[in-house]
């Protein structure tokens, strides 16, 4: 058993010099070379950098579990004072057992889907040598330190049952049972919603000063991590090219890298202003850069010094090393990537709607004589060249809006969805061939929705085949020519997707959806798992082709700053309604709903500020059970009289179109900004 006390002096993770490789083919590639960094107890600390940058591997190598061709290859790994590669069979099951703990990006593939809630929670303790009935307590008990409100309730549930923050806190409740010296956090909060995500950040934030733990936050989501990290490493191409205090380090970047990971964010502005940059080519192939800078060949301040000679880790003060050479003339990085021309098309206040949506309601049924009304009375319009954001919790509606849009799902009788005029039937087995190709979807996840049995030319011919009718060569110059939309090359076209980065996955999805000559596009999560130099990327070809073929999108998205750089309207939906809808600016700058105003001061920056976080209580309620009156009257931060509980609000819109569903009255609504939106408005970066 691990000593505490003798350790409890030691830091909770220091890595000296440590190297990992992987054999592939009879050869050995350096995936981590010499990283050296340390988390004291109770410390935050944070890990970014783009897929494949080694990021995962720390978290791997440092509880030896590695995959087998993975090995350490020099260096040391010490977990609360305790060399892990020193340590023999018994006494690593020990330190996994007792001093690391890991909670993994999706809880729901953590968690055993058959098996009840408490009864995982009291797995945990049993293994800690904690009786049956003692384990159950102690989990229960757990969950209520998590802040979940009904402990019982939960651990009788079973892992589907929960929303998917409910999801995390359970994890993060069994990870923390046995009291860590070490929580590592795997992309955590990914596919959650900008206040669940606050409210996970929010617990780590607190469990970690409760317990005394070390975090070890491993993201892509660079104000995630400033919201909740002390100090951040930068890793690039498996070194550690900079690192230092979180917000000193977003605030004023020392490494060429750190500053092109920055400028790739979304938060400089509404829809129309400058196209975002990115950083060319693509990360190195391990061990293919043996000499010299191993970012010079995309830097834009690369010398031939750099592509000979490998920079140190340089002290630059406070705190801070950077591994570069010119880490003082990072100001003067120029734009790393052209800047596309974007013509964005011109709407006129008299343009027909592309598609209009009237009446729209959904209702499932469920066993029992139960109805579920997933959405109800929605109305709204989407005119040519437009992008509508769609915002709002899980199990808001914005799915089932989506599903509807496409004839996935059908709508309820009385409602009506109308395509340049003309009314489609709600199923997409009845709507002729013409609506079908002009209601396109580009899905969240390229490797769920890409066959990777099949070629980048087999599954975009495909889709040009069945939508467009072409065949032979026709179908194959159409091929060629959408891949160069979405700027790939013909070299591309045998590759399969596990073949393919991420970025490039998405752009052969977003190839496929234009295959037919779309009118419109469902945009659901298309950028969310992708690190933020890709999602630049893709969120400039999305409007260069806006631009160029005047295709409407509906954008759906947690992040707010993808949803202010893209959109020119924004609706805000909850438990099915329309709660808020107007022009982009008018929507984030106020008045807008509580609601509105709640999510907006949920979302994370990468300064680390954010303005007063407004805490939404409790859960979503229930769709089979809604409140009466405003459905957001139980949750609502300004709600002020029976009025609330008793009449559903007007749905009333200013000259501009911002309509709002409340009782208070506009002068009365919020005008609340986070941060970032707020120097946003003022035409500056924040």
């Amino acid at each position: 058993m691990t000593d505490r006390n003798q350790s409890a002096a030691s830091p909770a993770l220091e890595l000296s010099r440590l190297s990992v490789a992987y054999t592939v083919r009879g050869r050995d590639l350096p995936v981590l070379s010499d990283v050296s960094l340390r988390i004291e107890r109770g410390e935050a600390y944070g890990l970014v950098g783009e897929s494949g940058s080694g990021k995962s591997t720390v978290a791997l190598a440092l509880q030896r579990v590695l995959p087998p061709n993975g090995r350490i290859s020099g260096g040391h790994a010490r977990v609360a004072g305790q060399d892990v590669m020193e340590l023999g069979a018994a006494a690593l099951r020990n330190m996994r057992a007792n001093d690391v703990a890991m909670v993994f990006q999706d809880p729901g593939k953590a968690l055993n889907p058959s098996l009840t809630v408490g009864r995982q929670m009291a797995e945990v303790y049993e293994i800690l040598g904690a009786s049956g009935t003692d384990a159950k307590d102690r989990g229960e008990a757990m969950l209520g330190r998590v802040r979940i409100s009904d402990p019982t309730r939960v651990m009788a549930s079973f892992p589907h049952q929960l929303s998917g923050g409910m999801q995390q806190r359970v994890v993060i409740a069994m990870a923390l049972a046995k009291d860590p010296a070490l929580l590592i956090l795997d992309e955590p909060t990914t596919g959650l919603d900008a206040t669940i995500e606050a409210e996970v950040l929010d617990l780590v934030d607190t469990l970690r000063q409760e317990f005394g733990a070390a975090v070890l936050f491993i993201s892509h989501n660079l104000a995630a991590v400033a919201s909740l990290c002390n100090r951040v490493g930068v890793l690039y191409a498996g070194k550690l090219v900079e690192e230092g205090p979180a917000r000193a380090l977003f605030a004023d970047p020392r490494h060429p890298y750190t500053a092109g990971l920055l400028r790739c964010l979304p938060r400089a502005g509404f829809k129309g202003g400058p196209a975002l940059d990115n950083i060319p080519g693509f990360p190195p192939v391990p061990g293919s850069i043996t000499e010299g800078c191993v970012f010079a060949p995309r830097c834009g301040l690369a010398e031939d010094r750099c592509r000979t000679e490998a920079p140190p880790l340089y002290d630059v003060g406070n705190g801070r090393g950077s591994r570069c050479h010119f880490h003082d003339r990072v100001d003067d990085l120029p734009r790393m990537s052209e800047a596309p021309p974007v013509n964005l098309p011109e709407r006129g206040p008299n343009v027909e709607p592309v598609l209009r949506l009237e009446h729209l309601s959904k209702t499932y049924k469920l066993p029992g004589n139960r109805n579920v009304q997933a959405l109800r009375d929605v109305s709204l319009t989407l005119d040519p060249g437009e992008t509508l954001g769609l915002v709002g919790e899980s199990g808001s509606g914005k799915s089932t809006l989506a599903n509807l849009v496409l004839g996935l799902a059908e709508h309820d009788a009385g409602g009506a969805i109308s395509l340049d005029g003309t009314k489609l039937p709600a199923s997409v087995h009845q709507r002729p061939r013409a609506a079908v190709k002009a209601i396109q979807i580009i899905f969240q996840n390229p490797d769920s929705a890409l066959n990777r049995a099949h070629s980048v030319k087999y599954l975009i011919g495909r889709a040009v085949s069945r939508l467009a009718g072409l065949a032979g060569k026709a179908r194959d110059e159409r091929v060629v020519k959408l891949l160069e939309a979405v700027r790939l090359t013909p070299r591309q076209l045998p590759a399969k997707p596990r073949q393919l980065s991420g970025g490039m996955k998405q752009r052969v999805a977003v190839a496929r959806a234009f295959a037919a000559d779309p009118r419109v596009i469902v945009c659901d999560e298309p950028t969310s798992a992708l690190d933020v130099s890709v999602q630049s990327a893709v969120l400039n070809l999305l409007t260069e082709l806006q631009g160029e073929r005047h295709v409407s999108y509906i954008l759906i998205s947690h992040d707010l700053g993808v949803v202010r750089h893209l959109s020119d309207r924004i609706a805000v939906m909850y438990l099915g309604r329309l709660m808020e809808i107007g022009p982009a600016r008018s929507v984030l700058e106020g008045p807008h709903h509580p609601y509105t105003e709640a999510l907006l001061s949920a979302a994370p920056t990468v300064t680390g500020e954010r303005g007063t976080r407004i805490r939404l209580e409790g859960q979503i309620p229930s769709p089979v059970d809604p409140p009466t009156g405003c459905v957001f009257n139980t949750r609502c931060p300004r709600k002020f009289g029976p009025i609330c509980e008793t009449e559903e609000p007007a749905f009333t819109a200013d000259d501009e179109g911002h309509a709002i569903r409340c009782h208070l009255p506009r002068g009365k609504l919020g005008r609340s900004p986070a941060p970032e939106l707020a120097a946003a408005s003022q035409g500056g970066a924040a």
